[in-house]
């Protein structure tokens, strides 16, 4: 099914800066789509705030998680204490968003939860999860060389997770793999919530995507299926970036171990070239998709792009 952009909108705060609160004007680095009723929501690896847009005004306001410092950047020196948000899904009847860390470093093993994430007020709350990272690191069918999460959904009652094969290779001959895994989604949130035993991965699969595309996000299609984002990105290792020969749009047969995948195309009806990290399904419309993109640089704002599919 090869999607075109059909419209592309900047992504400001309708508030503008706020030095008080360390929030840029704008959003700096689209890593996670969230679509739900009439909501969008964007994670941000790099700056310490939800994005949540209506979806009909395109109005954006900002979700400030705890903590002074909100912004990291090699211009601040503080690049490596960034939570790296890569991946986001919505729970409990619209009522909880999660988003996780890419796991691609120890300080990048977190959870940031936010209750009522459409409200006035939303509940932010950070968890430290290092036992959940280490259980996917110890399937190295799933991590590879190098552990980068960078979608997970909701899919019947799993979670299922994304992992991006762009690390670089392992001392011991060890290669990134682009991979699935699922875990149990209600087992999952009684060891954030109540500290249980966490349940086991399911399910792990490999996937061998075509010229040097890896994951950048999942979604579940209206059909039931899984979709997923990817990109071929020349960057060295999972914690750095490169430029971008190729973005594409894809379905899943877990079944089959099958997969489509198609180039997506632009505006000009060129090969779309920006770094597209989110996706997301209009909950109203089957054929329309919407995609935010990360410009890996802090002062261009990321882009909410509307896709159809043919």
């Amino acid at each position: 099914m090869p999607a075109r952009v059909v419209a592309r909108t900047p992504l400001l705060y309708s508030d503008g800066a706020d030095p008080t609160l360390d929030r840029p004007g704008h959003v700096r680095a689209g890593s996670a789509l969230v679509a739900w009723k009439d909501h969008l929501a964007v994670v941000q690896d790099d700056a310490c705030f939800l994005a949540v847009i209506d979806r009909r005004s395109r109005r954006v306001r900002d979700v400030p998680f705890p903590g002074e410092v909100r912004q990291f950047d090699d211009a601040r020196g503080n690049k490596k204490s960034k939570l790296d948000l890569e991946a986001a899904f919505i729970t409990d009847h619209d009522k909880l968003l999660v988003a996780l860390g890419s796991g691609s470093s120890p300080l990048r093993e977190r959870f940031v939860l936010i209750e009522e994430p459409a409200s006035e007020a939303p509940r932010v709350m950070l968890f430290d999860a290092p036992a959940f990272y280490g259980l996917l690191r110890s399937h190295r069918e799933l991590s590879g060389s190098e552990l980068n999460i960078e979608g997970a959904v909701v899919h019947g009652d799993d979670l299922v997770l994304f992992q991006r094969g762009n690390g670089a290779p392992g001392a011991d001959g060890t290669k990134p793999v682009n991979a699935t895994a699922r875990i149990a989604l209600a087992s999952l949130l009684a060891y954030v919530r109540e500290g249980s035993p966490l349940p086991p991965l399911h399910d792990v699969i490999e996937w061998k995507l075509p010229r040097g595309l890896t994951f950048t996000d999942g979604a579940v299609a209206p059909d039931g299926g899984l979709a997923f984002l990817a990109c071929a990105e020349d960057c060295p290792d999972a914690t750095q970036d490169g430029p971008v020969s190729e973005v594409a749009f894809g379905r899943l047969d877990e079944g089959k171990r099958t997969f489509t995948v198609e180039p997506i195309i632009d505006e000009d009806g060129e090969p779309l070239l920006d770094k597209a990290e989110g996706l997301a399904w209009d909950p109203a419309d089957k054929k329309r998709l919407f995609v935010v993109t990360d410009r890996d640089d802090a002062a261009t704002p990321s882009d909410l792009l509307e896709l159809r599919l043919s």
